[in-house]
């Protein structure tokens, strides 16, 4: 039986964005609602991990050591964000860990539980799928639009720091 509660929250979740009430109850049967206190590692880095993490409440860290060993994060996560969506595609390691920067509650979708949908309900696949990318293609124009801040940069100054 899925609570409530984990509908509410996936209903909130960008991964439901396109979904019906039904399509909302099926995807709700395979994820899985989660908390975590501040500091509380979600992901290591190099985890081959094929698993989801969609934000709810609170902030996620991305972090990765500098060339001193030292923590550096990279950028932080939050609700409307989706958390390791590529190793979730892919199955690839994780280039960086995952860390609580405060109280989190996250809903997680393991790959191999949301495959299982595909026989009985592949239009919640196919959407899901589809909001996946979406915030995958906001990721990647905010990644360009910072690679065109640093080009300009890097003009104006004459490539000095």
């Amino acid at each position: 039986m899925v609570s409530k509660e984990t509908v509410e929250a996936l209903r909130s979740s960008p991964l439901a964005t396109e979904m019906d009430d039904a399509e909302v109850g099926a995807l709700a049967r395979v994820v899985e609602l989660r908390a975590y206190a501040d500091g509380a590692v979600l992901v290591r880095e190099g985890e081959a991990s094929p698993t989801l993490i969609v934000p709810l409440t609170g902030k996620i860290a991305v972090v990765k050591p500098d060339e001193h060993g030292e923590p550096n994060t990279l950028h932080v996560l939050g609700p409307g964000d989706l958390a390791g969506e590529l190793s979730f595609m892919d199955g690839a390691q994780r280039y960086a860990s995952m860390v609580a920067a405060g109280p989190v509650t996250v809903l997680t979708l393991d790959r191999h539980r949301f495959e299982e949908l595909l026989p009985t309900h592949p239009v919640v696949v196919y959407k899901a799928m589809r909001a996946i990318m979406r915030v995958a293609h906001r990721v990647q124009r905010r990644l360009s639009g910072q690679m065109m801040d640093m080009q300009h940069y890097v003009y104006r100054t004459g490539a000095k720091y």
